[in-house]
């Protein structure tokens, strides 16, 4: 292990995380903040790249990352950066408590959107603009970013860097060099995002919010383009037109589609585009799922359902939730923990997909899907047959038997997680609780339980934000535990990293020198 290598490295991590931090520090001098909410910017800033211009200096061995070295280091970097990152929502008071504010800027990073600000209006422009700007830094990958600037390498260690924390089975080049590929990359991000941004701002302002407009709309991009979800007003996105309701849902599910494909439309592949099964399949799941939620709604007597006085209304919120929760966004237009049961199921079910590979989106992903159902034909082919050779193709090409194993390692490490994090917080005082719940389906209660902790486990671990019950789209998490909180913490890290880099990261052989 080359421990001032990955210094080094880190270093240029903790200066750039000083040079983003210099955002939302201007957005508390533009709406002229106390000197706290400055300060609360500023020293972050200036220990972020003291810290990283210091381990500038020492002079690594050799340039070169092993694999095991590139996945640790991801797995490093989105823990130290959370762990600074969280610093001014303490300075600054709107989050006091040190791991309340590690976890809400993690969920941040990670794109999760989980909260534990019962009250958003409470909170100043800066800290508003930091949550939600995190999703949008941890969107594409802060590593990501970084592969820009460093120097090209030929030995993999730029690939070893993207592979650990792009999400997807696979991660290829667009273009030959890896700093010409994430270039484009973040391009199509940036271009993507102001497109949004633009469609946003010419709507009409939410009543009582014609000051912020701009603001809000750079906010609601912000978790859109990271598929994040922090809320910044009152009911997440209730309050917003349907026009711009169908925007966001719109770009929601753009911004589920791997990046990969957006270049070859740029560059005339369109056949190749088409020929994506797990595009195909994308948009077979969106589908079936908003018609059988505009379904469950239509047909439904129920109070919440019987609210929506048109069916452009129930189409609007079926497909802006579909969008939102198969995104890992976590956005909400309505209290849909309150809907029918079919319509609740298809919801819980999307919180395991998630969107494309190579996209912002968290979850299992739509090409482990697919592989996983190809995997297991076969294998019931070969139950029957026993004489079948096995022959699971995807886009025409045979997957190998590898991939399909790595796959359904995956989902069982998944699972054995989501498990164990679920009976973890199955020993929180919370649970028993009542809880509270201001939605806009009036007020009621809920029992803090199972169904609550499943959800919480499940939102993080998939990056999503809110669950059901207790955590549901107008609850929060702030009624766990601070030891839960920390385990919920990682988790979305975990999630986000797809597991690998986080376990490699814990595993002490990783430190052993070679």
């Amino acid at each position: 292990m080359e421990y001032k290598l990955l210094g080094k490295i880190l270093g240029k991590i903790m200066i750039l995380e000083g040079i983003l931090m210099a955002a939302p520090a201007v957005v508390s001098i533009i709406y002229r903040e106390s000197p706290r909410n400055i300060i609360a910017f500023a020293a972050p800033i200036l220990v972020l790249i003291l810290l990283g211009s210091l381990l500038q200096i020492p002079k690594p061995k050799r340039r070169s990352l092993y694999q095991k070295e590139g996945f640790a280091l991801v797995a490093l970097t989105w823990i130290v950066m959370a762990l600074f990152g969280a610093l001014p929502f303490v300075i600054n008071g709107d989050i006091p408590n040190y791991i309340d504010a590690f976890f809400e800027i993690i969920s941040g990073f990670t794109t999760t959107g989980a909260s534990v600000v019962s009250d958003v209006t409470l909170l100043s422009h800066s800290t508003l603009f930091w949550r939600s700007f995190s999703h949008w830094i941890g969107g594409m990958g802060i590593l990501v970013f970084v592969l820009i600037f460093i120097p090209e390498s030929n030995d993999g260690s730029s690939m070893h860097l993207l592979r650990a924390e792009s999400p997807g089975p696979t991660v290829g080049k667009v273009t030959s060099k890896m700093k010409m590929t994430t270039r484009i990359l973040y391009l199509i991000y940036l271009g993507l995002t102001v497109m949004e941004f633009t469609l946003l701002v010419i709507d009409e302002p939410i009543p009582g919010y014609e000051s912020d407009h701009v603001f809000n709309s750079l906010l609601a991009t912000f978790g859109c383009a990271g598929t994040g979800g922090f809320g910044f007003i009152p009911g997440s996105m209730e309050l917003y037109s349907a026009y711009s309701q169908y925007v966001m849902a719109i770009f929601l599910i753009i911004f589920g589609v791997n990046f990969g494909l957006y270049y070859l439309i740029l560059i005339g592949k369109i056949k190749e585009v088409l020929r994506s099964e797990e595009l195909r399949s994308y948009f077979i799941i969106i589908a079936i799922s908003v018609g059988i939620v505009f379904f469950s709604l239509a047909s439904s007597v129920s109070d919440i359902a019987g609210s929506y006085t048109t069916g452009e209304e129930s189409f609007r919120h079926s497909l802006f939730q579909v969008a939102s929760l198969l995104t890992t966004t976590g956005y909400t237009t309505t209290d849909f923990a309150l809907w029918p049961s079919p319509a609740v199921t298809v919801l819980v079910l999307l919180m395991f997909f998630g969107g494309m590979a190579g996209s912002t989106s968290g979850g299992i992903k739509i090409s482990r899907i697919v592989i996983a159902v190809k995997g297991a034909y076969v294998n019931v082919r070969k139950l029957i047959n026993p004489r079948y050779v096995p022959k699971a193709k995807i886009e025409g090409k045979t997957i190998e038997e590898k991939t399909i194993y790595d796959v359904f390692g995956f989902f069982t490490l998944y699972l054995l997680i989501l498990l164990a994090v679920i009976l973890i917080l199955s020993f929180d005082p919370v649970n028993g609780t009542a809880v509270k719940i201001a939605s806009d389906a009036g007020e009621y209660t809920v029992t803090h339980g199972f169904f609550s902790n499943f959800t919480a486990a499940l939102s993080c671990i998939s990056n999503i934000g809110p669950g059901f019950e207790a955590v549901g789209p107008y609850g929060n998490f702030a009624g766990y535990s601070p030891f839960s909180k920390i385990v919920l913490s990682l988790t979305m890290i975990i999630g986000r990293l797809e597991i690998f880099p986080v376990l490699i990261l814990f595993n002490h052989r990783t430190w052993k020198k070679i």
